[in-house]
């Protein structure tokens, strides 16, 4: 069997809803906070991604508003609520981080690891690690979070999620089995701007294996009773579960009455919505040729500026790479070719072999934007 963290702790949270989903296969349509959560993934690591430039303040707002889908806000205010919190999310998380400080080796790390054994079964397990860093002493595994309540320490000290990423690194670098005292697992609360940290034990990663073999168990014997919780709230299949179904009795027998009216609006907003989004495209695409034909790098009207930036990334040749720094011991500190870590080391290489890794870089791509920022000039003379 494959499985996930996220599949095991959505059986130990209801059985029933697990058999929804992946053995009934039946869509759950994401809620407003998992589309929230997966926008702010997306932007910390277009945060940290290798660059010549870590990107601004403004340049990861930019990201953040274009990310961004108002399709499942419920209402105005709603939707206004959240854009502010991610605005606040990413001006916080920046204020207090600088990209270059940090020795990053992995971003999104895709993983898939066995356990068990061929008399209990071999099955897989696989996920998805946000993001690993090389410290001054050993590693650090991190998990970003935007849920708004925080843990206690002896939750994270146990954090299930937090074990099977220390797994997943370990099998990856077998080695550091022997240097687990050096290895941080952190859960980010970007929320609130705090890390929670914690380390593990052999034992604790041997019990972990035992939870996911018990779960896998469970699974195969077809036990998937419901479990009601608070988590129910923001279950989407409420509709055709046993403990909610009743709820949605007579709303059902108003939706036919209701259903060509709403089909009709909708259908009417997504033909606007495109035809605006076109709109700003056209209107993006003029500014930059007006830009480039007058050679400014700016445009103003009594209020606002428009700002053009661009942001170029560059891809390496792993060969020349491993040839230029296999002789000064430099190739396994970076450990993946585009990672944040050839960055740091440039410093410390010779002239030569500086300019020689320079050289094995090309263009992998270029993108240019348009910012918008307040005319200060402006605003200062509407106060006076």
């Amino acid at each position: 069997m494959r499985i996930s963290y996220s599949t095991l702790n959505n059986y130990q949270n209801c059985p029933l809803k697990y058999k929804f989903r992946e053995v009934d296969k039946i869509k759950e349509p994401k809620s407003k906070e998992a589309v929230f959560g997966t926008l702010i993934h997306s932007v910390l690591k277009y945060i940290h991604t290798p660059a010549l430039l870590a990107p601004t303040i403004d340049q990861a707002l930019d990201y953040f508003s274009k990310g961004w889908n108002s399709e499942v806000y419920e209402n105005e205010m709603e939707e206004r609520s959240a854009f502010s919190q991610g605005v606040t999310i990413i001006q916080n998380y920046l204020a207090h981080t600088k990209p270059n400080d940090y020795n990053i080796i992995d971003l999104e790390s895709r993983f898939a690891i066995e356990i068990g054994n061929e008399e209990s079964g071999l099955h897989t397990v696989s996920g998805i690690i946000d993001r690993i860093d090389k410290t001054e002493n050993g590693y650090e595994i991190i998990d970003y979070k935007t849920t708004r309540k925080m843990p206690s320490q002896d939750k994270v000290d146990n954090d299930l999620q937090l074990s099977i990423y220390l797994k997943a690194f370990l099998a990856r670098y077998p080695k550091e089995i022997d240097h687990l005292d050096k290895i941080t697992v952190s859960l980010y609360f970007v929320k609130h701007g705090v890390k929670l940290s914690s380390r593990r034990t052999k034992e604790q990663l041997e019990e972990l294996e035992k939870t996911f073999l018990s779960v896998i168990k469970s699974i195969e014997e077809e036990k998937f009773d419901p479990i009601l919780s608070p988590l129910c709230d923001w279950c989407g299949y409420q509709k055709i579960c046993p403990l909610w179904k009743h709820k949605f009795a007579e709303t059902r027998k108003l939706e036919t009455e209701e259903v060509k009216t709403a089909i009709s609006e909708y259908l009417d907003l997504k033909g606007k919505l495109s035809e605006e989004k076109l709109r700003i495209a056209k209107l993006q695409s003029l500014i930059l040729q007006y830009m480039e034909q007058e050679g400014v790098e700016r445009v103003f009207d009594d209020a606002d500026i428009i700002a053009k930036s661009l942001r170029k990334t560059y891809k390496y040749d792993a060969e020349k790479l491993r040839t230029l720094l296999e002789p000064l011991d430099k190739w396994e500190a970076i450990l993946k070719v585009d990672g944040i870590a050839l960055r740091n080391i440039l410093a410390v290489l010779p002239t030569p072999t500086k300019q020689a890794v320079e050289e094995a870089k090309t263009l992998d791509k270029e993108s240019v934007s348009l910012s918008v920022k307040k005319n200060k000039i402006e605003a200062d003379d509407d106060l006076v």
